[in-house]
């Protein structure tokens, strides 16, 4: 259960750092609403993860999917570049973390 409540936290994550991009530095009220939401769950989740799963492999991989999922949420909603070596660097990230899943804990 402890990798679904880490995954879980990993989306928070991203909706976290999302919300802060629609906020317009804290300036609209529904998006900063998110950012604290999404930070609750992200943190919430992340504490229940660490129980169960070695801290150094947890966090790698929260961390990991909030960049990577921040990263092509980005591409997609803020139209930001698709370069291909953007993307490159973006698989080296998800590979990380797919081998701290299996290797690290």
């Amino acid at each position: 259960m402890a990798w679904i409540w880490l995954l879980i936290s990993g989306l928070g994550e991203i909706g976290g750092v999302t919300f802060i991009k629609l906020s317009d530095g804290f300036k609209r009220w529904k998006p900063t609403v998110g950012v604290a939401v999404s930070s609750f769950i992200s943190f919430y989740f992340l504490s229940l993860a660490l129980r169960e799963i070695p801290i150094g492999t947890a966090y790698g991989i929260w961390t990991g999917i909030g960049a990577a999922g921040s990263v092509l949420l980005g591409m997609v909603l803020f139209k930001e570049s698709r370069d291909i070596r953007k993307l490159l660097f973006i698989a080296m990230i998800i590979a990380g973390v797919v081998g701290l899943r299996f290797f690290g804990a």
